[in-house]
């Protein structure tokens, strides 16, 4: 099966907030970008991704990400996560209604192709599924098969909420590049040691991190 990921990601400007405790206000907007850049890049070289959808209203991150190969939504509901995520499904099903999707984060510096695969593939076995994050508290994957609707609830205890929505939850090991999103210096640190993509690198080797 092969799928198209939706992947949200709010104005730059305002990413990655709690990364204050590393990165100030004029480093954080470059990171949030060298993040999605990286996600997107790995995203698009994973076998069982046949495209990818980018919803975001940031000009800077719409220009770099469709030059991978993203394509770019506009967030027209500006209603926060889960009403840009349903929006860009819509947008999606409205030209191919039979699109298997999955809701990725933008934070996945460390994600690896294959290991995203070993996700989709296992999704595919689902109407709907969902991968836990690192912290064992959020989601960091969402999937919904042909035929199925996205429904995603992410935010606060999003682990939880998808389950209590009817999500499967995938019990796979050795995928920790599609559980490491980044939200904090401790996550950075984290996907560091996983080993991030060229442009989440380049932009942490201007950091002052400690324990890098």
């Amino acid at each position: 099966m092969q799928w198209t990921l939706v992947i949200p990601l709010k104005p730059l400007a305002r990413a990655k907030s709690r990364l204050s405790d590393t990165a100030d206000d004029g480093v954080r907007p470059g990171l949030a970008l060298a993040f999605a850049q990286d996600t997107v890049a790995a995203a698009l070289a994973c076998p069982a991704v046949a495209d990818v959808a980018v919803v975001t209203d940031d000009a800077l991150a719409g220009r770099e990400l469709a030059a991978l190969g993203a394509r770019i939504v506009p967030d027209e509901p500006r209603g926060g996560l889960n009403a840009a995520l349903a929006h860009a499904a819509a947008v999606v099903r409205s030209s191919r209604p039979e699109s298997a999707l999955a809701a990725l984060n933008a934070d996945l510096p460390a994600l690896r192709p294959l290991e995203l695969a070993r996700v989709l593939n296992a999704a595919a076995e689902f109407p709907r599924a969902f991968l836990a994050d690192a912290a064992a508290m959020g989601t960091t994957l969402l999937a919904a098969r042909p035929g199925a609707e996205l429904h995603p609830a992410f935010g606060p205890d999003s682990r939880a909420r998808h389950r209590t929505s009817g999500a499967a939850e995938l019990p796979l090991a050795e995928v920790d590049s599609v559980r490491q999103d980044v939200d904090t210096g401790e996550d950075l640190r984290a996907a560091l040691a996983l080993g991030v993509g060229p442009r989440t690198a380049a932009a942490a080797a201007r950091l002052l991190i400690p324990g890098q």
